[in-house]
This record gives structure tokens, sequence and C-alpha cells, in this order.
């Protein structure tokens, strides 16, 4: 099962003392703040977690299945989102201390 927003707003509510609906506004506004960085071209690193960038697309080399002849794919026209974990997010999921 995903990790939802909502789920994330009832884990921050269970430990705090803030009302659930201060904690869906604290929630939608780290990650609005996380979108209008990356609009901006602007990483976003969370120590301990990992960093997401935006990247565009480089043209690459492939195939086409009918032919087998081999040509140049052009880059994507839109940027995409990279993600990178941190060493201590690797160390977690491989059960590493």
């Amino acid at each position: 099962m995903a990790l939802t927003k909502a789920e994330i707003v009832k884990n921050l509510h269970s430990i705090s003392s803030h009302s659930r609906e201060r904690c869906a506004e604290l929630v939608e506004s780290v990650f609005d703040i996380m979108k209008g960085e990356l609009a901006g071209g602007e990483p976003v690193l969370i120590s301990g977690f990992g960093k997401w960038s935006i990247r565009n697309k480089n043209p690459r080399r492939g195939r086409d299945p009918q032919t087998g002849k081999e040509l140049v794919l052009d880059g994507r026209r839109r940027r995409v989102i990279t993600f990178k974990s941190a060493r201590k997010l690797k160390d977690v999921l491989n059960n590493e201390s």
C-alpha cells in the first residue's frame, strides 16, 4: 500500500499537538514549496532522505521494431524529475546501521 498525503497528515497529527486541519495545511505547504522550487529548476535536497532534481531528456539511439533499422530518437520536450536517495536512506532500506 502506498503512503498517501492523507496518511502523512494522519501520522503527523498523531505525533503532534496540532489539529488535523493544521497538519494538512503544513503537509500541503511543504509540497507546494517543493513543487515551486522544482518548477523553477532548483533541486530539492532533504538531508538523510534524498535529492529531487529536474533534467531534460537527451536524444538517444533507438531501433525501428518493424525494420530493425537504427535511428536517433529526439530528446523529450518535457523536463523529467529524477530522485537520488541519500546514503542514510539506502542504509535503512538495506537494514544497515
